[in-house]
């Protein structure tokens, strides 16, 4: 099996990285290749990394209640890009009701604040399967 490839990112105005942080090391201790876009990188910026390094899973994470917007940037630069086949995954301080309207739009998981590091590295884990799978697919 091929390893996982994740780009973890803070996309927006949010210098909160401890977490992020935190997700990159529980990543690359996984087995994952784990590449950091750094503080402040723009929407258009995490995309072009995504799509420049060949990630298979782009994990965003913010504090700042900008995920609504960020979010589904950094998707629709993806896209944009022609590589709407890398999943999007999501976490911070993201209400419920938020978290729904996020998965409508193909941002899975959205974890809050004390979720358990092994369920996050199994949704990043799917997610990549998942990419695999349209990959080999040709989609």
């Amino acid at each position: 099996m091929r390893r996982i490839k994740v780009l973890v990112a803070k996309p927006a105005l949010d210098g909160h990285d401890r977490g992020v942080l935190v997700l990159a090391k529980a990543f690359r201790d996984a087995g994952m290749e784990v590449l950091y876009a750094g503080l402040l990188p723009t929407p258009e910026k995490v995309a072009r990394i995504a799509v420049d390094e060949d990630v298979d899973v782009v994990a965003l994470s913010l504090h700042n209640s900008a995920h609504l917007t960020a979010f589904p940037e950094v998707k629709k630069w993806l896209e944009k890009l022609g590589a709407k086949d890398i999943q999007v995954v999501g976490g911070g301080i993201i209400p419920p009701e938020d978290r729904k309207k996020l998965e409508k739009l193909g941002i899975t998981g959205n974890f809050g604040p004390g979720t358990p590091l092994n369920k996050i590295i199994e949704h990043v884990r799917k997610a990549a399967m998942k990419k695999w799978k349209l990959e080999s697919s040709g989609r």
